[in-house]
């Protein structure tokens, strides 16, 4: 039986290449200094934080994130938690999508979490691989484990655990805690299990 009892995860910051704004899936663009900044943020709330080990994604916005809050301790990467390659739209606006590849822009629309982005990755491939980070993680004997990623890659593993979706959106910089209650219990959004959190935020991965 799995360990894990409480699963923390973190945002990356901002990025040079405006993550705010712009779809950056596989583009391995690095922090700005307002993404540092939000990470040093989260931070301060993760200093008491017991953690048993930090596991990232091994793109620059994400791994620089987890270091700037590991505090010397070890970070384990893992390939599996990159953010989905958004294809053809990688690095652009939602408003440069819907200018250039109208036709498409209206699928994701009508299909939205079903759509394959036009030359990416399959969904479904994408959620196989995260959920199998996701699985060593359950296995690997911890008990407070911190996962450093990307927004597509938070989204899937909170409604794996939770068995639906995200009321909101993760921000950049933001923390998500999902709390188990008790041996094989059910997970809870927040760091209680009896005191869930929302989200908030619409930027892009």
């Amino acid at each position: 039986m799995s360990k894990l009892r409480r699963l923390v995860m973190l945002r990356h910051g901002d990025t040079v290449g405006n993550s705010k704004e712009r779809f950056h899936g596989s583009n391995d663009v690095e922090l700005s200094q307002a993404g540092r900044d939000q990470v040093r943020n989260a931070a301060l709330a993760l200093r008491r934080e017991p953690l048993d080990l930090i596991v990232s994604s091994p793109l620059a916005r994400a791994w620089e994130s987890a270091r700037l809050v590991a505090n010397g301790a070890n970070i384990r990467l893992d390939r599996d938690l990159r953010e989905i390659d958004f294809g053809r739209w990688e690095g652009l606006t939602r408003e440069e999508i819907e200018q250039a590849d109208p036709q498409n822009y209206q699928a994701w629309q009508a299909e939205g979490s079903s759509f394959d982005f036009p030359g990416g990755e399959p969904r479904d491939a994408f959620v196989e691989r995260v959920l199998g980070s996701l699985a060593r993680i359950q296995m690997c004997g911890a008990a407070n484990v911190l996962v450093v990623a990307h927004k597509g890659i938070v989204k899937t593993i909170a409604k794996q655990l939770l068995g639906q979706p995200l009321d909101h959106e993760p921000e950049l910089g933001s923390l998500v805690w999902l709390t188990r209650q008790g041996d094989g219990g059910a997970w809870f959004g927040g760091r209680r299990g009896s005191d869930p959190e929302g989200l908030r935020g619409d930027e892009a991965a």
